[in-house]
């Protein structure tokens, strides 16, 4: 059986920007970050994108939960139309500090947090410096941080980000897609839809001082003495096949958050939210559920 990749559009065919959001703005300050939400009532959900990935990308959740939930998304600084700011360094607080500002700009005073990868990295930071304002955290595909062999990927994964990052054209894209599906997911996968999904969401190449700022970030990255604070309810979501996050990460994040609920996506990955987005909307769903 061949599946088609979640969140491809039928070819020809765009979806409005009215289905896909119905308020957008910028925040105040320095640098403006630019944010979109659906309308509606329900529990209210931020999602966190990762390391230079644009808000959109979680069209998956957006479109599986906007129904009964109001969600929010942003682009981070120096990515898409929100500006860079003008500090050439950036650490994950400075991009916790955007987020919050997101909900400041909504006017939530609350929500449920989600962060992916370098997203997850930003949550942990969030849900530390401000943890009134959260009604759960769910941590995807991310890591505490911590010496620099737990934080570079194994060859196969360094290659595939190396590639994504300084390749141009279809050897970018076909790097990112190597770099986000695990082989056996091509094999059950509608190739042409994949590679027009991929094309649509990340065809953009970002521009190298982001890029190098997002590393920057990531790489002073560290949370594994803190983590122990916080008593949010919390869900973690191991990615079995990721080769960018190594997956031994879930399973250090589960031990320095005793507390949380713990979901493996074996055949998942870093592209998870894609690749298994039925099982991570539902998760999250239940997660959202069983705290509200």
């Amino acid at each position: 059986m061949v599946f088609s990749a979640p969140g491809v559009f039928p070819t020809g065919q765009r979806r409005t920007k009215q289905t896909m959001h119905d308020h957008t703005s910028l925040t105040t300050g320095n640098p403006q970050i630019r944010y979109w939400s659906t309308a509606g009532e329900g529990p209210r959900v931020l999602l966190v994108m990762g390391y230079c990935m644009r808000g959109d990308i979680w069209r998956p959740q957006i479109e599986g939960l906007r129904a009964d939930h109001q969600v929010a998304w942003y682009d981070h600084r120096g990515l898409g139309e929100s500006e860079r700011g003008p500090k050439k360094r950036w650490t994950i607080a400075d991009m916790a500090g955007d987020a919050i500002s997101v909900m400041d700009g909504l006017n939530w005073d609350t929500a449920h947090l989600v962060g992916v990868s370098m997203g997850g990295m930003i949550a942990q930071e969030m849900a530390l410096a401000a943890q009134e304002r959260f009604n759960s955290l769910t941590l995807i595909a991310t890591n505490c941080g911590g010496p620099l062999p737990r934080k570079i990927p194994p060859l196969k994964g360094l290659k595939a980000f190396l590639g994504a990052n300084v390749k141009r054209g279809e050897e970018r894209l076909e790097a990112i897609r190597h770099l986000l599906y695990p082989d056996d997911y091509f094999a059950v996968t509608d190739q042409g839809a994949l590679r027009e999904r991929v094309r649509l969401q990340l065809g953009r190449p970002v521009p190298r001082s982001t890029q190098l700022a997002h590393l920057y970030a990531v790489g002073r990255h560290d949370t594994r003495k803190r983590l122990k604070h916080i008593s949010l309810p919390t869900l973690i979501m191991k990615a079995g096949q990721d080769i960018l996050v190594r997956p031994a990460a879930s399973d250090r994040l589960k031990k320095r958050i005793p507390h949380a609920d713990f979901l493996e996506i074996s055949d998942a990955g870093h592209g998870i939210i894609f690749q298994s987005a039925d099982q991570v909307n539902s998760a999250l769903r239940g997660h959202f559920a069983s705290v509200t």
